[in-house]
């Protein structure tokens, strides 16, 4: 399995910004449509952001406004660049195929987002 690889994360105040990078080999990396995950300590694992082949993105609620989902096929990677970032956003962020499928989860990283 082609397993994806998040990084990027860390620790930042609130009001910060950072940008979550995702990458994965393969060569149809631009046909994929995929997604950005996070979840909380004890919560369930939810989707914040998804992206199609074609560029068009999707966000979650409570992300609209200060998440941006993009892409570069190039570089076989997707990104997310989190501004506005509240202590609520403290999570491990994961990326996957949109329809998230089990076997393809990655360590994810952590993001903590201090008040």
């Amino acid at each position: 399995q082609v397993q994806f690889v998040e990084s990027g994360g860390g620790l930042v105040q609130s009001g910060g910004s950072l940008r979550l990078s995702c990458a994965r080999s393969g060569s149809l990396f631009r046909a994929l449509h995929l997604g950005w995950y996070r979840q909380a300590p004890g919560k369930e694992r939810e989707s914040v952001a998804s992206i199609t082949p074609g560029g068009t993105t999707n966000y979650a609620d409570s992300v609209k406004g200060r998440f941006t989902i993009s892409r570069d096929n190039g570089k076989n990677t997707v990104y997310l660049e989190m501004s506005g970032l509240k202590p609520e956003d403290t999570a491990v962020y994961y990326c996957n195929f949109a329809r998230a499928r089990d076997d393809f989860w990655g360590q994810g990283t952590q993001v903590t987002v201090s008040s």
